[in-house]
Parts: structure tokens; C-alpha cells; sequence
């Protein structure tokens, strides 16, 4: 069949890139720059309505769509299709007195973040708020704040998706409620969310901040943190990574090109009372940088201090039920500071809290067992891939012995379907495949982390 561009443009307002067009390469560029789209025409939606006629339009020619609105979720490129692009897509409504936000498509949440701080309100955002509030809250959305309130795709009031016959729903508790499900936790399977509408939390300050120590101390700083973490109350919220910084001059000098431990912490309550939870992980090596204090919302990025610039990045996450002394000593001898690895960084964040508590209305997040999940991220170089792959999966064989069933979508990396599907129980699995086959049929949506394979 031939391809009818031109059908296309009239049936859109925004603009459409064809790959000899000026504009096409930054239309499609992601984020992760190590996954560079190759699709055959990318799509510069503004409304709703524009991602309704691009989706009927793939449909009659039979091909696979794919959505992007930063490109920070993207684990595989997207080859082939139609490439839907949401950043223009900027609606955000804030409402003080429901405490709630609806957004567009293409909405990040710095945006959510800055309308709502004058309320005293903030939404359940990660660690960088550079991130787009659709992808990271259907992939679960597991925020700084996750032991004190939960999961962001708990607290999702109502979508609006544009499904793969084009057909736009609004669904919620009433309407669609196996979507309504599926889409939450299932991430991009099942259409194209182009609005979300998710609670607020009373949030105007907190106590926050990153403490880094040297690699001479990494076993002391882990296995404290082994030992402290079980202990903490819900109102805190940590996370220890293994870091190799690259060599920047933005920098401080104690970090600059160094190999360290980064303590982060979000603490919903007041700044004695943190130090003083804090005191035992602040006594088990000296600190080589950093310090907790009162942050107010708007500056939360200070915590993780994630890269803002495009990054070529291969990842993969699973969760733990337990975090070992075995496992331990099996991470620092499989990424510790005295081997040489192309991997930017291993993390272990504590879950538990309301992250393992089920949402008022269940979704399909996975994984509420789970203790703490360990997530490996290393350098996207292609010629690396190899490498990374192998160091990273000796890193997360080294926590076999801890690991359970439920990896979270967002912490899957480029995971095929058939280890992405393994992520649920047997009955949620086939829940699932049962709300794809009836709004997907085709597999139209079988682009990045897909539960069916591509025919």
C-alpha cells in the first residue's frame, strides 16, 4: 500500500516530519541517546485530536505506533513506524481545593511541581523532574515520596487514552475499568495516553538531601545501610547508589571523575528529627560531601542530582525481597570501587511502606512484596553493549539469592515480552494479555517495552 503522507498532514494541525525533512531528527530524538528512532514518519501532536487522526491513519496502513514526549523511557528505538510526539502537548490544570492535577501528554513535572508549590501541594515525581509525567506514572511512577504515600499510578484519578482505532476514552473506577487497570502499571500497551488526572499531596516543605561518601568506605556504608534501612519509618525515604562520576568541571572537586556512595534522602517531617534517624549511617564512614536540611519542593532534584543532559544509557532493574550481607558483598565485588566496569551507577532504593500497600483502586502494579529495588545503569555506547550487558547482569546475579517475581516497568530496560510478562503473578499476566487483545488486537502498540512480540 502506498503511503499517503499528505492524507496525514490534512487530517493533522501539528506538524509532520518525513526523514528527509528539516526538522525530522530533532523531532525524533530521545533522551536516551544510546536508542535513536527510526521511524517512517514522526507526527508533532498538539491535541488529542491530532493523536486520534495519526493513530486511524497508521491503522489503515498497517503500521505500529510509537509515542514519545522526552524520550527518557526510551529503552529501544523505534523503527518502522509512526512516531507520535506529545511535547507540544502542555494543558496543565491545577486544583487547590480537590488537590488534584490534570496534565497533557507532554506535560514534565517541573511544570506540575511549579504550579502547585504555591498551594503547599506537590505531586509524587521522581527523582528528576525532567522527566514527563505520563510515561513515568504508567510505568508505576516510583517517587521520592513512595513509602510515605505510594506509587503515582495509585493515586490516578482518570486517563483519557486514544486507543489503537483512534476511539479517545476517559476511563476511571466507572469507566473502562479493565483499561482503566491494565494502563496503569502496563504502561504503553494498550493506546496513547494523552491526559492524566492524579492527586496532590500537602507537601510544602520537607527535609531532603544527598550525602556522598569515599569509595574507601563503600562496604562500611552498604552494610549499614543493610542493617539501618529495615528500621526506618514510613515518613523516610532513601536510596544508596554506587556512583562513577565522569570528570566534569561542574563538579566539586571531592566528585569530579571519583567512584563514590551517594546516601539519598527525602524525609517528610522536620530536619532534627531526620539527623537523628540519620545518625547511624552519618557515624559508619566519613562524609566525603553533602548534607540534609529543609528543601522546599520546587528544589527535590538536589537529592539525586541526576544528569540533565542527553545520556546513551542501558539499564536493568529488578526487585529484592531481602538485602543480604551476601548480597551485599557480592554487589561490591561485582561493581565495587576496585573494578573497572562501564557502569554508571547501581542503586538500591528501600520500597515497603504505602509502596507495598495496594491502592484504593487496584491497578497493575507489581512487586508490593518487594523490599528494596536494585536498578543498573550503564554506559549506551554501542560498541560497550557487550560489556555493559555482561558486567550488568553479574551485578544482578550477585543479588540472585534476594531477588523476587515484580520488576517494575520503569526499571525493566530493554527487556523483551516474554521477561516483562514474568513480572506478574499468572493471573495478572493473563488479565493483562486479555485487556491488550481487546483494545489491541493488531498489536499496534508494540514499540519500546511491549508485552506481545511484533509479528
Amino acid at each position: 500500500m502506498t503511503l499517503s503522507f499528505a492524507d496525514l498532514a490534512a487530517a493533522v494541525d501539528g506538524p509532520v516530519f518525513l526523514p528527509a525533512d528539516d526538522g525530522f531528527a530533532g523531532e525524533i530524538f530521545a533522551w536516551n541517546v544510546a536508542n535513536p528512532h527510526r521511524p517512517v514518519v514522526a507526527v508533532g501532536a498538539t491535541s488529542t485530536a491530532d493523536v486520534a487522526a495519526a493513530v486511524r491513519w497508521a491503522g489503515r496502513h498497517g503500521l505500529p505506533v510509537a509515542v514519545q514526549a522526552t524520550g527518557h523511557g526510551a529503552v529501544r528505538p523505534a523503527v518502522g513506524c509512526v512516531l507520535i510526539t506529545t511535547s507540544r502537548m502542555q494543558d496543565l490544570f491545577v486544583d487547590p481545593e480537590a488537590r488534584t492535577a490534570r496534565v497533557a501528554a507532554g506535560v514534565r513535572w517541573s511544570r506540575v511541581i511549579e504550579v502547585a508549590a504555591p498551594h503547599g501541594l506537590a505531586p509524587l515525581s521522581g527523582s528528576s523532574s525532567q522527566v514527563g509525567v505520563v510515561g513515568y506514572t504508567l510505568g508505576g511512577g516510583l517517587g521520592l515520596l513512595g513509602r510515605t504515600f505510594g506509587h503515582a499510578a495509585d493515586h490516578v484519578r482518570s486517563i483519557e487514552i486514544v486507543t489503537a482505532g483512534g476511539d479517545v476514552r476517559t476511563v476511571d473506577a466507572d469507566n473502562d475499568r479493565e483499561l482503566f487497570w491494565a494502563v496503569r502499571g502496563g504502561k504503553g500497551n494498550f493506546g496513547i495516553v494523552t491526559a492524566v488526572e492524579f492527586d496532590l499531596f500537602d507537601v510544602p516543605s520537607l527535609t531532603g538531601g544527598g550525602i556522598y561518601f569515599p569509595a574507601t568506605h563503600a562496604a562500611q556504608v552498604l552494610h549499614a545501610y543493610r542493617a539501618w534501612a529495615p528500621t526506618l519509618p514510613e515518613r523516610m525515604n532513601t536510596s544508596l547508589a554506587l556512583l562513577r562520576l565522569p570528570p566534569l568541571p561542574q563538579l566539586p572537586e571531592p566528585l569530579r571523575g571519583a567512584f563514590v556512595v551517594h546516601l539519598r534522602v527525602a524525609y517528610l517531617g522536620d530536619a532534627g528529627d531526620a539527623k537523628d534517624i540519620l545518625a547511624p549511617m552519618l557515624a559508619a564512614a566519613p562524609v566525603l560531601l553533602g548534607g540534609v536540611g529543609d528543601l522546599p519542593y520546587q528544589a527535590v532534584d538536589s537529592i539525586h542530582q541526576d544528569p540533565v543532559d542527553p545520556t546513551p544509557t542501558r539499564e536493568r532493574g529488578v526487585l529484592l525481597g531481602d538485602l543480604t550481607a551476601a548480597t551485599v558483598d557480592g554487589l561490591l565485588a561485582a561493581a565495587g570501587p576496585q573494578v573497572d566496569v562501564p557502569l554508571i551507577m547501581v542503586e538500591l532504593r528501600h520500597l515497603g511502606g504505602a509502596l507495598a500497600r495496594p491502592p484504593a483502586v487496584p491497578n497493575a502494579v507489581p512487586g508490593r512484596d518487594a523490599a528494596y529495588s536494585l536498578f543498573v545503569v550503564g554506559l549506551g555506547v554501542p560498541e560497550l553493549a557487550p560489556v555493559v550487558d555482561a558486567v550488568t547482569g553479574a551485578v544482578l546475579a550477585a543479588a540472585a539469592g534476594d531477588t523476587v517475581a515484580g520488576g517494575l516497568m520503569n526499571f525493566s530496560g530493554g527487556a523483551g515480552p516474554d521477561a516483562l510478562l514474568a513480572n506478574w503473578p499468572a493471573a495478572d499476566r493473563d488479565r493483562l494479555l486479555r485487556v491488550k487483545r481487546a483494545y489491541d488486537p493488531a498489536n499496534m502498540f508494540s514499540t519500546n517495552q511491549a508485552l506481545l512480540p511484533t509479528s
